[in-house]
């Protein structure tokens, strides 16, 4: 049921009058200097937000794009998750858009728009108006990931050079999975982190398989409820190591429980954000509240 017209914005349950507008993207990350912006440097963010203020979904923005988890320079996504708060329009605004209840433009074909803005190697999935508590990154459950590699001795197929890693050794898949296996549960991952100031390095890995897809193409999969920067890429290096018999499969789990700091880190091209997983609409608020809580052993 859409709103009665009136002179005034429509008031959406938000903190402000603002309303929150969750977007799914994916990319390509070949050719972009990372998700967050930088100046001088072309970047997903600062693309997306260019679009977003040539076609606002609100009168204009009241912030910038929260992401739910930042890829690193060269990293795709098949199902990244943003959300964006914009000011509302007003029912002066009906002569020229059908607005919704919550005083936003129809989003699909704003979906439209971004995407006839954006370059070819970004794409606007969906968007709809987020629940009540929604944060795109610390209302998220949990993040997905998968890293491709060939471990053919002619490198990698053409058509998927830019998402895969050539390793130049046969890969032991019984190796990969027990290397892998002695790192999930939740640790303390600082030998496998870039640290940052104040920021815990405790996770939990609550999966890390690996499955050969074809005679040359193995798939690792990985989740947690959040990854430090590089942890993924120096897990999959750590176990790659493992897994062509340069180091033996306890050599990881080793290195995380001494911390010991890895310099087997894999090339960001052969990785990939594959989904975020969020809570019930109702347990959206409690899980922001959990999530910000620093975490300890």
């Amino acid at each position: 049921m859409r709103a009665e017209a009136t002179d005034e914005p429509a008031a959406p349950d938000r903190e402000g009058g603002f309303v929150r507008v969750r977007v799914e993207l994916a990319y390509d990350g070949t050719d972009f200097s990372g998700w967050a912006r930088q100046p001088g440097l072309r970047t997903v963010q600062g693309l997306f937000e260019d679009a977003l203020r040539k076609q606002p979904p609100g009168r204009e923005l009241a912030g910038p794009v929260v992401v739910a988890g930042r890829t690193d320079a060269g990293v795709h996504a098949d199902r990244q998750v943003v959300h964006v708060d914009a000011v509302p329009l007003t029912a002066g605004d009906r002569h020229r858009l059908e607005l919704d209840e919550y005083g936003v433009p129809d989003l699909t074909r704003l979906c439209g728009r971004w995407n006839r803005i954006l370059p070819g190697d970004v794409r606007v999935l969906r968007a709809d108006v987020a629940p009540s508590g929604f944060d795109a990154r610390f209302a998220a459950m949990r993040r997905h990931y998968r890293y491709r590699v060939s471990d053919a001795p002619w490198g990698v197929d053409p058509l998927l050079r830019r998402d895969t890693l050539a390793w130049n050794r046969p890969l032991d898949l019984r190796r990969l999975k027990l290397a892998s296996n002695e790192l999930v549960g939740l640790h303390d991952f600082a030998a496998f982190c870039k640290p940052r100031e104040g920021a815990t390095t405790i996770r939990q890995l609550q999966a890390f398989e690996w499955e050969r897809v074809d005679r040359h193409l193995l798939v690792a999969t990985l989740t947690a409820d959040a990854f430090c920067h590089s942890m993924v890429r120096s897990l999959v290096g750590s176990v790659l190591m493992s897994g062509d018999t340069r180091r033996g499969v306890e050599w990881p789990a080793e290195m995380l429980r001494e911390g010991t700091k890895t310099s087997a880190v894999a090339p960001a091209h052969g990785l990939t954000l594959t989904g975020i997983d969020y809570p019930p609409d109702d347990q959206l608020a409690e899980r922001v509240r959990t999530t910000r809580a620093r975490r300890s052993l």
